[in-house]
This record gives structure tokens, sequence and C-alpha cells, in this order.
């Protein structure tokens, strides 16, 4: 059985959808729904889905700031479905994470067939590998950090701020990168917000808050073998 999250406002699209894909699928396919972004947020941290159906225009939360939020912690396929058909739009979803877009009005039997495909798709795909220095690792796969044989709880920022270091480990990391990274491109943060979260950081990380060098007027690194 595949499990499917889909976030819209629109009962009857919900209704439409859930109706089809049981139909279609043989009771295969199953699909939570969920009818604003916060909602939609806490289900996709509580559960295992195979794909994520997200509208944009929600209440609370918009579709691509679940989106952001989830591509900090999980891999997980997210497919966009919604009216907005700008290019920009488009662009965004893509820049943010998705791996397909769809705009409303679509025919059911196309739908179905890309989804079907996207889960397809994504079962081979080769998951992200353990990211280490030291005695710190973090698995992109289920957002968990280790440092010294215990595991620590991370905030979302600073988790992000840490997947990206270990990404570039051996290398300096931009301020700007990281700010874009754990804020986004569209969010005015200054550096002080970015020096807090580092101070943050070192120390939930114990005796591996050595690992993370600062490089004057540059950024930020990681070290560790």
């Amino acid at each position: 059985m595949y499990k499917i999250l889909l976030v819209e406002d629109d009962i009857n699209i919900r209704e439409m959808l859930c109706d089809y894909f049981s139909e279609k699928s043989g009771n295969i396919i199953k699909i939570d729904t969920a009818a604003d972004g916060q909602s939609g947020v806490e289900k996709a941290y509580e559960n295992a889905y195979d794909l994520l159906l997200l509208d944009i225009m929600l209440p609370n939360l918009d579709g691509f700031e679940i989106c952001k939020e989830i591509r900090r912690l999980s891999d997980v396929p997210i497919m966009f479905i919604t009216a907005r058909c700008d290019q920009e739009d488009i662009l965004t979803g893509y820049a943010l994470g998705c791996d397909d877009y769809i705009v409303k009005p679509f025919s059911l039997p196309v739908f179905y067939k890309k989804v079907t495909a996207l889960i397809k798709r994504s079962k081979g795909l080769v998951r992200s590998a353990l990211l280490t220095a030291g005695t710190l690792s973090l698995n992109p796969n289920n957002g968990i950090v280790i440092s010294d044989g215990e595991e620590i709880d991370l905030p979302a920022k600073e988790y992000s701020i840490l997947k990206t270091l270990l990404e570039n480990k051996g290398c300096v990391v931009q301020r700007e990168t990281l700010i874009n990274h754990a804020w986004g491109y569209d969010e005015n943060i200054n550096d002080r917000a970015l020096d807090t979260h580092i101070k943050n950081l070192r120390k939930a990380l114990g005796d591996n808050a050595k690992l993370i060098k600062t490089v004057i007027k540059r950024g930020y690194k990681i070290g560790g073998i």
C-alpha cells in the first residue's frame, strides 16, 4: 500500500481525489488529507508518506512554506497542485525542492499517472548518505543527529545549518549561504541571527562544538574526519 498526504483546502477536490484514487488503485493507494498548512506539516512529521500533494494557497502556511520546511528533514516526493500557473511560481516550486507541478484544472487519469509514476520513480532513488565529522553524525533520511554517541534534538534552523556545514565538510560555507538554507531566500535576516543560532548549535553539540570553525569575514566550516 502507498500512502499519500493531500494538503488542500477545497473539500470538493479532497473528496474527488480520495474517491478516484481509492477506486482506480483498488485501495492500494490511501490518501490522508489536511485542510490547512499547519495541519499538513504536523501530519507529514507524524506519519511516513510515499508522496505529498500540496496546494499553494492554503490557510496558515502556504504550500511553498510547507515544502521548504519538509525539505529540511526529508526527501519524500512532493508535487504541487495549484491554479497558479505563472512561470515564476513554477520555478519557485522547483527551487524549493518539489518533484513535479500540475496546474488546475487537470485530467484525473493524467494526474493519476503522474502520481503513480513519481512514486515508482522515487522508490528507485538512492537515499542520502550519512553525514559525519568526527563523532558527530547526521542522517538526512530520518533527521537523527548523534553527537558523541548520544542523540540530540535540534530546532529546524540549527538542523539546517548543521546539515549544510556537513554537506560541505572541509570547505568554508559563506554566511549568506547558511542564511538562505536556514531561512529561505525571501527573508531579510541579519548576521546576528545566524551567529545566535551557531552559538546555540555549538552548545547543543557539547564537545563536538570545536568542530565548527569561524572563518572571519567569510563564514563557517566544519572539520573532522
